[in-house]
C-alpha cells in the first residue's frame, strides 16, 4: 500500500490520478475517511465489495460535476434544493434515469444512486478525474469507521492500492437524503 500525503498528492498529481483511475484508495472527506475506486470500473467495484465484505448494500459515488448528477439523475425542485447545499456532509439519495452511469455493481438495482460531493480538497481530484468515485466509510462493513491511518483494518489494509493522508479526521458519516420517494427522508448516521 502506498501512503501520500495531501502536499505529496498534489506535487505528483497528474501521475497520482492516473493511478487512482486503476486502484481501489482510501482518502479524506469531510466527515471521515472514504474508500473508493473509479465507479465505471465494474472489476474495481467487484473487489472493493469483497474487501469491505459488503454485498447488499449499494454504494454512493462521488461525482466529477453536479452538471453529472443534473445528466445522470433525476433532478426535481427538491432534489435541486439539496445540490444547491453541494459540498457538504449529506449523500443524496436519487432516481438514476441514466442505468450506464456507473458500473451496475455500484448501486445493485439500478434504479436509485447515493451522490455525495464532499466539502473537501479531494472533491476537486474527482472532478480532474472525470469519473464517478465510490465513496464508502473506509471500514469492514460492520466495524467501526477510519478516522485515521492506525486505525485501518489489517484485511482491509491488504487489498488498498493507494492511501491518502490527512491525519485524524474526528467526523461522522454523512446524513442520507432520501430524495427518491414523493416525501423527503433525512436519516442521520
Amino acid at each position: 500500500m502506498e501512503i501520500v500525503n495531501k502536499e505529496e498528492f498534489l506535487a505528483q498529481k497528474r501521475f497520482i490520478i492516473r493511478k487512482l483511475m486503476e486502484a481501489i484508495f482510501i482518502y479524506p472527506t469531510d466527515t471521515i475517511y472514504g474508500i473508493g475506486c473509479n465507479a465505471e470500473n465494474k472489476d474495481l467495484v467487484t473487489r472493493l465489495r469483497m474487501l469491505k465484505k459488503r454485498f447488499g448494500m449499494p454504494f454512493s459515488v462521488i461525482p466529477p460535476s453536479k452538471k453529472w448528477v443534473e445528466e445522470n439523475c433525476d433532478v426535481d425542485k427538491k432534489a435541486a434544493f439539496w445540490i444547491g447545499k453541494l459540498p457538504g456532509p449529506y449523500t443524496l439519495i436519487m432516481n438514476l434515469k441514466n442505468k450506464k452511469a456507473v458500473a451496475n455493481n455500484v448501486n445493485l438495482d439500478g434504479k436509485t444512486l447515493g451522490v455525495r460531493i464532499p466539502n473537501n480538497w479531494f472533491s476537486k481530484i474527482v472532478t480532474e478525474m472525470g469519473v464517478p468515485v465510490v465513496t464508502t466509510s473506509a471500514n469492514v462493513s460492520g466495524h467501526n469507521f477510519l478516522t485515521c491511518l492506525d486505525d485501518l483494518d489489517p484485511n482491509l489494509k491488504k487489498g488498498v492500492d493507494i492511501f491518502i493522508e490527512e491525519g485524524v479526521i474526528e467526523g461522522r458519516p454523512s446524513t442520507l437524503i432520501m430524495l427518491d420517494g414523493s416525501k423527503i427522508e433525512i436519516t442521520e448516521r
